[in-house]
């Protein structure tokens, strides 16, 4: 996953920092920090304000199926992976608030869900994909990330690996505007795909780490500190029936498709995403072609070496096409050193003034040398307006 670095680059970055540092002017963090077409599977979950377990009657009932007792999940029923209570399906998905769980240092310990693909894969159906990308070096947000970067932040979820960190970014829900609780990620931060179920304990946690404090600074640091804007919890998570039946852990059949939208809720306080952090971004679902898109940056946490996943880097880069199979829609890939954890963060540019964004992280190689992402079309379009209009004012 990494992009090339020539003097356009630098000029295109220039454009995009200061278009995206534009971006926080009016945050209140105050008290409150702390589907409609084929191709789109929204799935609700629950989140209670006191600590309290409350489930639709139709998923309890769907859990209880599966020999799931929804009353001991939050004491650490969730903590059971066995194939039979892995739910997988759309209407399955679960996300009960378990107060205190995303402690600074289990933050801290999250790993990240790499999705690399093989160089003979990277290399399929050459007449579709461009050349592969020179790597383009990622460089560090400066700080406060608030500042520069508002709607970026962290996802953690947990899986039977154990605690996981992605990247995620606050989109605009048209249907509520000033108001969004929608988060923009990838369908593998909440989803394991076609061999797999969804992943629990899903929080997003806006402009994480916001000072980019080390590991050795971080020591002892307060849930505040850590976490400026708070937690904000999925109560429902939408992703694409493609990832859900064909993705799998390098990527697979599910890549091109590899999105998703949470609807979070804040795990305390009753502000709005939005409103807690100042800004949200537009989402662009016209799937502009690699050589008419322009530059786009890449933002996220990456995790695994030589990062540690405690600050936040971008790139920024000339996309080109990466097509895995005739079969399936081509990719934008661009030239990068971020590695995994920065799976799922955005994709921005900048059109008619204005940041955008208009694809995320999804795969990238070993070799950690560029990453590849969707192109966001009709079917990303109708998740969207589905979470947006079903979920988005509750």
């Amino acid at each position: 996953m990494r992009f090339p670095g020539p003097r356009r680059t630098v000029l295109a970055a220039t454009g995009l920092m200061a278009a995206l540092a534009l971006t926080a002017t009016a945050c209140d963090s105050g008290d409150d920090r702390a589907d409609g077409g084929p191709t789109a599977s929204a799935s609700r979950g629950s989140v209670s304000g006191d600590d309290k377990i409350e489930i639709p009657d139709g998923i309890k009932d769907r859990l209880e199926e599966h020999g799931i007792d929804v009353d001991k999940w939050k004491d650490g029923a969730w903590k059971n992976w066995d194939e039979d209570q892995w739910l997988g399906e759309a209407e399955d998905f679960v996300n009960p608030v378990i107060a205190g769980l995303w402690k600074p240092e289990r933050m801290r310990s999250a790993q990240d869900p790499a999705k690399t693909i093989s160089a003979q894969d990277a290399a399929a159906d050459q007449g579709v994909s461009d050349p592969e990308p020179a790597p383009v070096t990622a460089q560090a947000e400066r700080t406060p990330y608030h500042d520069h970067a508002a709607p970026v932040g962290k996802v953690f979820f947990d899986s039977p690996e154990g605690s996981m960190v992605c990247s995620g970014t606050v989109v605009k829900d048209v249907n509520h505007p000033g108001r969004s609780n929608l988060v923009w990620t990838a369908g593998h931060c909440v989803h394991a795909g076609k061999k797999g179920g969804w992943y629990r304990n899903i929080a997003f946690v806006p402009s994480y780490n916001d000072q980019g404090r080390s590991e050795a600074q971080l020591a002892g640091a307060t849930a505040a500190e850590v976490a400026p804007y708070g937690q904000w919890w999925a109560d429902w998570a939408s992703t694409s029936d493609e990832w859900i039946s064909g993705g799998d852990e390098t990527g697979g059949a599910g890549a091109p498709y590899d999105y998703a939208v949470l609807h979070v809720k804040p795990e305390q306080g009753t502000k709005s995403l939005e409103e807690t952090v100042g800004d949200a971004l537009d989402v662009d679902f016209s799937a502009p072609s690699a050589q008419d898109a322009g530059p786009m940056g890449a933002w996220g946490y990456p995790a695994a070496p030589p990062y540690d996943g405690l600050s936040m880097f971008k790139c920024v880069d000339r996309p080109g096409r990466l097509s895995l199979s005739p079969a399936m829609p081509t990719m934008y890939r661009i030239g990068c050193t971020m590695t995994g954890g920065s799976s799922g963060g955005g994709w921005f540019r900048v059109v008619g003034g204005r940041t955008e964004l208009v694809s995320n992280t999804s795969i990238g190689p070993a070799a950690h040398t560029w990453l590849a992402g969707p192109q966001l079309g009709e079917g990303a379009r109708a998740l969207y307006e589905r979470m947006s209009r079903e979920y988005g004012g509750r």
